[in-house]
């Protein structure tokens, strides 16, 4: 990205001179401004054309013998009417938000591998390397406390160990696994359902800003000012799978757009991974039907390991000890399983204002969590 320019030209130049096929570049821009105009048109574009710029010029009866609808065409039409593509660059330069298409380099080309790759990403921040492993984590957006313990546990386990975390920035699950990736140090991906001068849901604003600050990226194949519309979420999410190995769906109801996610994954040959429920929770519906359908199940993070074949680098820490006879007392009691209050004061013996007060000490030294409800885990 520019940090520093002389003028409107020299910016163009520059901002376009990353592309393989500068004069077309623009083009992918100016075009992707009607939604419309979507992967599997630009793909009969640029298989017909030499390139976009050729497109661009093109008269109706060429556009015809690409094989397009009516529609399309007209869609083009009309962007090449109203839309100034140098304009268009522009805009994104004032936000500094930048682009790939399917023709440069650094697209990524695991994503390229399914059947509608979008044509164009709008960024901002770092896009993955070719080497890098990104996993997509995904899951309902009224989660439960154990769906949020297991999503956190298996972002952070997995970013430690290098592995870029892909999700969506909804609520839930998606932001959940975003934040653990950054808890560990590590990187994440969001994939938007709408445009990148529109984060959604407005809440995750300072995370989004965060996955940026911490070289990851947020990203979309929509343009400026479209809204977040319930149609895009669906194509959204073949992106998340897209980019990924693996997905790992965490708690899911049987009607989850996370099971949106996870067919797109199955359809673009990608591992599986459902975390086993509850059998009478509603939001275990989805995952537990994805094991009986064939999905790996997932109980820790070494499941996903082992199936993709991953040496685990990070070291296992080596067990910490409090202070004090009480603070080992409840470490000795607490595991990740959740402990309430009032069963710790049962095992534990202690007079309830020592126990609070040393749960505080423990919380404050990062050897306990309070999950909520009264709850506690050793971290």
């Amino acid at each position: 990205m520019v940090r520093a320019f002389f003028n409107h030209d020299f910016y163009v130049v520059y901002f376009l001179g990353e592309h393989l096929d500068k004069n077309s570049a623009k083009y992918f821009v100016a075009l992707s401004t009607n939604v419309k105009i979507g992967a599997i048109t630009f793909k009969k574009l640029l298989d017909f054309f030499v390139n976009l710029e050729e497109a661009w010029d093109a008269n109706i009866n060429d556009l015809k013998k690409t094989g397009l609808k009516e529609e399309q065409i007209k869609a083009i039409l009309e962007v090449r009417k109203n839309v100034d593509p140098d304009k268009e660059i522009e805009k994104l330069r004032k936000l500094n938000i930048d682009f790939v298409t399917i023709k440069d380099k650094n697209y990524p080309s695991i994503l390229k591998e399914i059947y509608d790759p979008p044509a164009i990403l709008y960024y901002k921040g770092a896009l993955p390397k070719e080497n890098d492993l990104l996993v997509g984590v995904v899951g309902s957006r009224v989660c439960t406390t154990y769906g949020r313990q297991v999503a956190e546990d298996v972002s952070f386990n997995l970013a430690k160990e290098e592995i870029i975390i892909v999700s969506g920035l909804a609520l839930g699950i998606d932001s959940i696994a975003h934040q653990a990736a950054l808890d560990a140090k590590g990187k994440t991906i969001a994939v938007l359902g709408c445009g990148l001068d529109t984060i959604y849901p407005s809440s995750h604003q300072k995370l989004a800003l965060d996955i940026v600050k911490n070289n990851g990226a947020i990203l979309s194949e929509f343009p400026l000012g479209c809204p977040p519309y319930k149609s895009n979420f669906p194509m959204r999410n073949r992106i998340i799978s897209g980019l990924s190995k693996a997905v790992v769906i965490i708690e899911a109801a049987i009607k989850s757009g996370a099971l949106i996610t996870a067919r797109s994954a199955l359809e673009q040959n990608r591992e599986v991974f459902a975390v086993p429920g509850p059998i009478y929770s509603r939001n275990s519906e989805g995952t537990n039907s994805l094991i009986k359908m064939g999905a790996h199940p997932l109980t820790n993070s070494e499941d996903l390991f082992f199936e993709l074949g991953i040496k685990i680098k990070a070291k296992k820490q080596k067990e910490i000890k409090g202070d004090t006879e009480e603070e080992n007392m409840i470490l000795e009691i607490l595991s990740r399983e959740p402990s309430s209050i009032d069963k710790l004061k049962e095992l534990s013996k202690l007079d309830i204002a020592v126990l609070n007060s040393t749960l505080i000490m423990l919380e404050i030294k990062g050897m306990v969590k309070n999950i909520g409800g009264g709850q506690y885990i050793k971290v």
